[in-house]
């Protein structure tokens, strides 16, 4: 019996597998990360599920390292963690990652994240060039990470009536 090259994709069969769950994890400059989750409850009103800390730190650090802080917003968990300074390097800026918040009032939320410490990013757009044809502002947070705050307006790939 000849032996098969296994590629991906090919026919070797592999168990089933279903997730439960996928939790994004924001990685900030340490010590920043317990900041960062002040802001998160401030600006959009997470609430803190769980802390892990690494408690031996440096001498002239004074806040235990985070190395997990679980956050529930809007229906959903996210991870928030300090970058150790023996981890592998992870660049925080301009990850090509965005974070989406549906809001009936975008103006009123965008609002709230500029007084927690955000900074506005241009002009509340609405119509074909925002979110999905809703409402859309864009916020980023003193971490780097850029919040579109949407209007539930249209649902993504809902056909035009």
């Amino acid at each position: 019996m000849a032996q098969e090259e296994v590629q991906n994709g090919g026919p070797e069969k592999v168990a089933e597998v279903s997730f439960t769950a996928l939790k994004p994890q924001l990685m900030v400059e340490a010590p920043k990360a317990a900041d960062a989750v002040q802001f998160y409850k401030s600006a959009f009103g997470a609430v803190e599920a769980g802390r892990t800390v690494y408690p031996k730190r440096k001498a002239e650090q004074e806040q235990p390292h985070v190395l997990s802080a679980q956050l529930e917003l809007a229906g959903s968990t996210i991870l928030v963690s300090d970058i150790a300074d023996n981890s592998t390097p992870v660049k925080t800026e301009g990850t090509g990652c965005v974070l989406c918040l549906e809001t009936e009032d975008v103006e009123a939320a965008i609002a709230k994240a500029v007084s927690a410490g955000g900074v506005a990013e241009g002009e509340v757009t609405e119509g074909d060039g925002a979110c999905c044809g809703g409402r859309v502002g864009k916020v980023k947070d003193p971490y780097g990470y850029v919040w579109l705050i949407c209007s539930p307006a249209k649902k993504c790939g809902d056909a035009e009536a």
